[in-house]
């Protein structure tokens, strides 16, 4: 999915002075953005004071969304690079085409990740005819600076490992979670799982205490160590716990995302990562001019313009935006 935000600002993430080394509970709200006509998503992150969770650097929520009359998901063919992009559904689908080749459809709890690398484009859509609701996450994971130059490449696993307990299901999307592993590539320590919980569930999770954690509520009610957490927003638990507690009020789904803390400093921009202001503005001519990011197949319409970037270069952490 992209950011098709046309003000798009230069963004600092990561480092290691944003990471809150112990337990906090800190509820972030999240900023609405229009995503093509028919759909508005709650972005999470970067959130005022809150860029990064592990290397976790983008986080998307959307629906549910009744699409019956509707197009659903219409994003146009755009460029990535230095990340890697995590499609994940509760409902509906989204087919996936990118410059590599890759034509995929992703359906709920399957797992659709494309590593950008260097370079790639791509452009996601509701099928004809579709499901009526559309509901999901779009995440993206930064890369670390030893492998954000790899192939471009796309996965899709529609079989994920999962963790079970009385009322909990938790399907293990990126990383390991209590023993079970994802098949997906990672190239950072990090975890990212779907929970669902059965309403009256009290039940807690195992977490690994050099990690940062949050978690992200997508339907019902639960509480989160306590906090009632609500769709649509989502909650930063610092690093240093051993142990979540979960209580379900209602039947809910949540996502819970974590990661060693990013500690190379980066640079986001619209639908790239890099680690300089030249590196995004050469990125964003590359795109305009047709080279490096290749091309997408199949789409129906036109890819998607770049804006402008801010004329004034980032010089050091304060001039986050």
């Amino acid at each position: 999915m992209s950011n098709l935000d046309r003000q798009a600002a230069l963004t600092v993430c990561g480092g290691r002075g944003f990471v809150v080394a112990e337990p906090v509970r800190e509820l972030l709200s999240p900023r609405r953005v229009q995503l093509g006509e028919s759909t508005e998503v709650r972005r999470l992150l970067p959130n005022l004071g809150r860029r990064m969770i592990g290397a976790w650097a983008f986080v998307d929520h959307y629906g549910p969304d009744d699409i019956a009359d509707e197009p659903g998901m219409q994003v146009p063919p755009h460029p990535h690079m230095g990340l890697q992009t995590v499609s994940w559904l509760h409902e509906g689908e989204v087919l996936h085409r990118d410059s590599t080749g890759s034509l995929q459809t992703v359906r709920p709890r399957e797992l659709g990740l494309m590593t950008s690398g260097r370079a790639i484009s791509h452009s996601e859509e509701s099928p004809r005819p579709h499901a009526r609701f559309l509901h999901g996450a779009q995440l993206w994971v930064a890369l670390p600076d030893a492998h954000r130059h790899v192939e471009p490449h796309f996965e899709h696993h529609a079989e994920l490992p999962r963790v079970t307990a009385r009322g909990l299901t938790a399907t293990v999307i990126l990383g390991a979670l209590d023993g079970a592993a994802s098949p997906g590539t990672t190239y950072t320590p990090l975890v990212g799982a779907d929970l669902a919980l059965a309403a009256g569930t009290t039940t807690s999770l195992p977490l690994e205490p050099d990690f940062e954690y949050a978690v992200l509520a997508m339907s019902g009610e639960a509480h989160v160590d306590g906090v009632p957490v609500l769709p649509g927003s989502m909650l930063y638990l610092g690093c240093g716990r051993t142990e979540l507690p979960l209580r379900a009020v209602s039947d809910a789904g949540l996502m819970l995302l974590g990661g060693e803390p990013f500690e190379e400093e980066i640079v986001m921009w619209w639908n790239f990562v890099g680690r300089t202001d030249e590196e995004i503005r050469e990125a964003r001519e590359a795109w305009t001019k047709g080279d490096r990011f290749g091309e997408v197949k199949g789409y129906d319409g036109d890819r998607l313009d770049a804006p402008e970037v801010p004329p004034t270069p980032l010089k050091a952490r304060g001039r986050v935006r």
